[in-house]
């Protein structure tokens, strides 16, 4: 008998480069160990374009574009059900009697970052699977009684996490009272692979939104932030602070609407791009990792300051095209190998130790990036966990 699966998420309505890659990535994955794959987007959330900046309907041409083109390159079916418009427009290899019967039939539904509303149609399905990305706010909500998260969870037949210390005696998350498996992000690594850096200086790189807000959470009578601002701000003198003339610093991020921290990076050394083509055009993100020396970048306060161990689908990318990352330590160091590829850091010590290995060794180190993102990352061995945990 034929495996249905059905993966659901929100690439049509935010089709922007990184979120394009994490999904194509199970898309990809699951059809390569031999599942019959639809992607399905039923929701009520308004499409966004980010080009033009347009959102609501006027940006529904954009969202069916930018999905068909992606099925017809990876050899997916889909579908997309505008359900804020009246009457539901519909569009894809499904009409509306085809989307009910895809989720009713499929053995999993693969719900991609909680994106998918839980209408009658979803709640048929037999198998159906919650993947968080971006572990602690809803742990909370949960530790704070929200009675519409619990009932959301408990939909499920499986949660899976990318907070993968939730559990462990470092990081203080409650489970509130749900199973939850970790995970990360799967990487279909041929997709990045790309041959050496011979770029002089090293260009450290990285692709960040400046400042996101509205997932901002209250704990225990802390605030824990959603944005990277903050912790960009406490590294913005790197390029002084490590002091070596054959290393560059990049950001694409948009600092616009923050002048004074944009004035502050220019002073400090940093070359800043825009990440408008990048995250509009996901060749050019791909084109953009491979072309980059290695990455340094921060993370979010909510994974640091309660050790989540999450890791970033951007630099498991920039893993598997064989770039080396120094990152911000989420304490990730018990569940994937640091030293040699990838490093944590705490500490502007510890980002300069971290660079004089990098360069000391560049060539070992890519080789050695690549490596981790292929025995850690790779799509199949990522999913075939989860569909273990399953019983598949």
């Amino acid at each position: 008998m034929k495996k249905r699966v059905v993966v659901a998420g929100f690439m049509s309505t935010c089709p922007i480069a990184g979120v394009v890659w994490q999904h194509i990535h199970y898309l990809v994955g699951l059809k390569r160990l031999g599942w019959d794959v639809a992607y399905i987007e039923d929701s009520a959330r308004h499409p966004y374009n980010a080009a033009t900046f347009e959102s609501g309907e006027a940006a529904i041409p954009h969202a069916i574009a930018v999905t068909r083109r992606l099925a017809e390159r990876f050899g997916f079916r889909w579908a997309y059900r505008a359900r804020f418009t009246e009457p539901m427009k519909v569009f894809g290899d499904f009409d509306a009697s085809g989307i009910a019967r895809a989720f009713a039939e499929a053995d999993f539904t693969f719900n991609l970052c909680g994106a998918q509303e839980l209408h009658d149609e979803v709640l048929k399905s037999r198998g159906l699977v919650y993947v968080e990305s971006d572990p602690g706010v809803e742990q909370i909500k949960l530790a704070q009684g929200a009675a519409d998260t619990a009932a959301y969870l408990r939909a499920h037949r499986a949660l899976f996490t990318f907070g993968e210390n939730l559990g462990r005696k470092e990081c203080p998350l409650p489970n509130g009272g749900f199973a939850w498996h970790p995970t990360r992000q799967p990487v279909v690594c041929d997709f990045w692979e790309a041959p050496a850096a011979k770029e002089k200086p090293l260009r450290f790189t990285t692709v960040a939104n400046w400042e996101t807000k509205g997932k901002d959470i209250t704990w225990k009578n802390q605030v824990y932030y959603w944005s990277k601002t903050f912790e960009f701000l406490k590294f913005s003198d790197m390029p002084a602070a490590v002091g070596r003339k054959d290393v560059a610093w990049e950001l694409a991020t948009d600092m616009s609407r923050d002048p004074a921290s944009q004035a502050l990076f220019e002073r400090q050394g940093w070359r800043l791009v825009s990440p408008h083509g990048i995250s509009t055009d996901f060749d050019a993100y791909v084109r953009y990792i491979q072309g980059s020396s290695a990455e340094w970048t921060v993370a979010k306060d909510q994974y640091l300051r309660l050790k989540t161990g999450w890791f970033s689908d951007r630099t498991a990318c920039y893993l598997a095209a064989g770039r080396p990352a120094i990152v911000q330590d989420t304490s990730f160091g018990g569940t994937l190998p640091v030293g040699k590829g990838l490093f944590a850091f705490q500490s502007a010590e510890d980002v300069r130790a971290a660079v004089e290995a990098l360069v000391s060794d560049y060539e070992g180190q890519c080789l050695a990036a690549r490596e981790i993102a292929r025995e850690y990352f790779e799509a199949e061995k990522v999913i075939a966990a989860m569909l273990a945990k399953l019983g598949r």
